[in-house]
């Protein structure tokens, strides 16, 4: 196993689903793609993420800084506790892989975070706000292309021709 997308969040909770509709969308474009949706975060998802080398996580963050639909990109150092920003999904994702490195099971080593703006994470409602809604494709483009996971063109004779 090679790559994971892995999209969190709660998909019944407006913007807070933005991280699984977008893994939807590159699931869609690039079907071969590995995508797996989830509402834990942490310890929880060690069983998920064990076997695979590489990580692409998508999930919502509220910053009350940035533009509803921006996408920041963290790294592992960043989500530490110590670090400043803590997580509303318990033990955090950079301590549960530790825990996982420690433990000597083989987790993924290349990890990377996308996380969205996103202005409502707390109604009830199966879609995300407008602003929100009108990025997902955008962004599901800019994840794609910047991790390399865009499908290659037919190309018709074979030859590139």
């Amino acid at each position: 196993m090679d790559t994971l997308v892995l999209g969190v969040g709660n998909p019944i909770l407006s913007d807070d689903g933005v991280g699984i509709r977008i893994a939807r969308r590159l699931k869609e474009e690039n079907p071969e793609l590995e995508v797996l949706e989830s509402g834990e975060a942490g310890v929880g998802l060690l069983d998920v993420v064990v076997g695979y080398r590489r990580l692409i996580v998508i999930d919502s963050i509220k910053t009350g800084r940035g533009k509803p639909g921006e996408l920041y990109q963290l790294s592992l150092e960043e989500l530490k506790p110590a670090g400043g920003l803590a997580s509303s999904h318990g033990v955090g994702l950079a301590t549960a892989l530790e825990l996982g490195r420690r433990l000597g099971w083989p987790v993924p080593r290349c990890v990377r975070i996308y996380a969205v703006e996103v202005r409502d994470n707390t109604t009830f409602g199966e879609e995300c706000t407008p602003e929100v809604a009108a990025k997902i494709r955008d962004i599901a483009q800019e994840i794609a292309e910047e991790e390399g996971l865009t499908r290659p063109e037919a190309k018709p004779n074979g030859f590139g021709i």
